[in-house]
């Protein structure tokens, strides 16, 4: 646990970031890290507010297992709600799995998603609607933004005092396209997590959105915290890079209240298995070994 800015904090993981937003007694934890992480996010909160501290909520800002993956069981321990954006619900509650994430999409990431299980997380009754027109206690100092694209419901979080972005995967901050960039970790804004976004025509928009309002520091599901990446977002809408094939590239995923409407058909995987096999082999070992460098941290 770090401290960013005044009222925000990173909780960071190999695979994703969470955030403490907000001062003691009244905070919220934003997302949830991958599954089995609970304990990470009660000692990060326990050093930064004391012990027997617990938020006013959870959010999340979209459902994927590497943000909401403890969610359910951090829920349970401190006893509060989960709240998501309306559209998210579906992938939440059991009543629709999100859309596969696309191997074949140009991208380090795109091969190493083959390690991900293809779930959803079904958090049942502890999962409610964001409110649409109040901001949560915790968080009266942010700006909710609807950003999907990468996922039905995502949205980011803005507080023009000190100009702060908590962007959830809209962006990122490491170079998921690249092996050296993946596990390595060295900062660059970058789009979202490439084989997990269902809609690239929205991401596109979603960016131009968030680049509008000018934050100066950055904060990602993944990388390490950003300063002075106003003009860098503006470039990045700018020169918003699409990948060039793709399963929706060209045809989105459609999403509905109730979940997944509509999904291109999955183009061939042209990629030999062995090749994945060995690439995949080879970066968890790279991420085994760095994994035990961040145990002997935490």
């Amino acid at each position: 646990m770090a401290e960013i800015a005044r009222g925000v904090a990173i909780v960071k993981t190999l695979i994703s970031n969470a955030y403490l937003v907000g001062h003691r007694d009244r905070w919220v934890l934003l997302d949830a890290l991958a599954p089995g992480r609970a304990r990470k996010l009660k000692e990060a909160a326990e050093a930064r507010f004391g012990p027997g501290t617990r938020p006013k909520a959870i959010v999340l800002t979209h459902g994927h297992p590497d943000h909401a993956g403890s969610a359910a069981a951090i829920a349970d321990l401190w006893g509060v709600p989960i709240y998501a954006h309306r559209l998210e619900l579906p992938y939440l509650s059991g009543r629709s799995e999100y859309p596969p994430p696309d191997h074949t999409v140009p991208g380090f990431f795109s091969a190493l998603s083959r390690l991900f299980p293809v779930r959803s997380c079904n958090l049942g009754g502890r999962v409610v609607e964001l409110p649409p027109d109040r901001p949560l206690p915790g968080m009266e100092e942010w700006q909710c933004c609807f950003t999907p694209g990468h996922s039905p419901g995502h949205v980011a979080f803005f507080r023009p005092a000190g100009r702060i972005l908590l962007a959830g995967d809209a962006v990122t901050t490491m170079n998921l396209n690249s092996f050296t960039g993946t596990v390595m970790q060295k900062p660059q804004l970058c789009g979202p997590p490439v084989p997990g976004t269902i809609d690239w025509q929205q991401a596109h928009r979603s960016v131009e959105q968030l680049a509008a309002l000018a934050p100066d520091t950055i904060c990602s599901g993944h990388g390490r915290p950003l300063a002075g990446q106003a003009s860098a977002l503006l470039d990045l809408a700018r020169n918003f890079p699409i990948p060039a094939h793709g399963r929706y590239v060209v045809q989105p995923a459609i999403a509905g209240e109730n979940g997944i409407e509509y999904l291109p058909p999955a183009p061939p995987d042209r990629i030999p298995k062995f090749v994945a096999a060995a690439v995949i082999t080879g970066v968890g070992l790279t991420l085994l070994s760095k994994r035990k460098k961040y145990s002997r941290s935490d």
